[in-house]
């Protein structure tokens, strides 16, 4: 008869510790995002429940979702913006860069072939 009642109350115990867990691993993507201070926190909040349903079928998206935000960068977008914009400089200013050494490049080969140019009719005038 004891025993009957302790694997009872062992039982009840078990659903409730499961209960509660499950309920409990939903709720961190809402976690992070109120501790992040997420715009879409209530939204998370809403389909990590939603996601109760579908067997947690959600549940990871919710997580990368919250995540993807932090307060002092936003979404990182601005940074890419910046850093695209950086890069664009640097290119234009490489393409000047190699624009100036293409035509001293010309220069100094006009110059060389001039005094050969040069030369060689002072060898054929000899002749």
């Amino acid at each position: 008869m004891f025993l009957d009642y302790f694997a009872l109350g062992l039982l009840i115990f078990v659903a409730l510790v499961l209960f509660y867990g499950i309920i409990a691993i939903h709720d961190i993507p809402y976690e992070i995002a109120k501790e992040r201070e997420h715009p879409h926190q209530d939204a998370i909040h809403y389909a990590g429940w939603v996601s109760l349903f579908t067997l947690h079928a959600l549940w990871p998206f919710l997580w990368i979702w919250a995540t993807l935000w932090r307060k002092e960068r936003g979404w990182g977008f601005k940074q890419v913006q910046d850093e695209q914009i950086l890069l664009q400089t640097q290119l234009t200013k490489m393409e000047m860069q190699l624009q100036q050494l293409q035509s001293e490049l010309t220069t100094l080969k006009q110059q060389q072939q001039q005094p050969m140019n040069h030369n060689n009719n002072n060898t054929e005038g000899n002749q």
